[in-house]
């Protein structure tokens, strides 16, 4: 993928991505970023992003903004993804047995309020990841 093409992608086309399996994030000398945080020079790289993190915090919502009043209770999370971090919904999982470490995989769900797509993360391991 060239530069330019990166550049115009955009978060609507990361997730697409990364809803593909073909997620990935971008780095610009020594600093690693995921679209649309792209800044920078004309040494932007296209490097594949890991197939699993691991969670670094999270946060139970029980009172949910209204986009996602249907979803509560969930847990979201910071996941740790070799160079980057995401932040995403943590499905699959009862939001308290949601721990400090565990190993996740980046996905992407579809809100059931609004229909907005967003990061989601499932416990690696599920069928499927392999």
């Amino acid at each position: 993928m060239n530069v330019e093409t990166v550049r115009e992608t955009g978060y609507d086309a990361w997730l697409d991505a990364l809803e593909a399996g073909e997620g990935y994030f971008l780095r610009d000398g020594g600093r690693a970023t995921v679209p649309p945080a792209v800044t920078g020079g004309d040494d932007l790289e296209f490097e594949p992003l890991p197939e699993t993190g691991a969670v670094r915090s999270k946060t139970v919502i029980r009172v949910p903004h209204p986009d996602f009043g249907a979803d509560a209770p969930y847990a979201i999370a910071i996941g740790d993804f070799g160079p980057v971090t995401l932040t995403g919904q943590v499905a699959g999982i009862d939001p308290e047995d949601v721990e400090t470490g565990l190993a996740v995989v980046p996905t992407v769900r579809e809100c059931e309020t609004s229909g907005k797509r967003f990061v989601a993360f499932r416990p690696a391991g599920e069928v499927g990841d392999e």
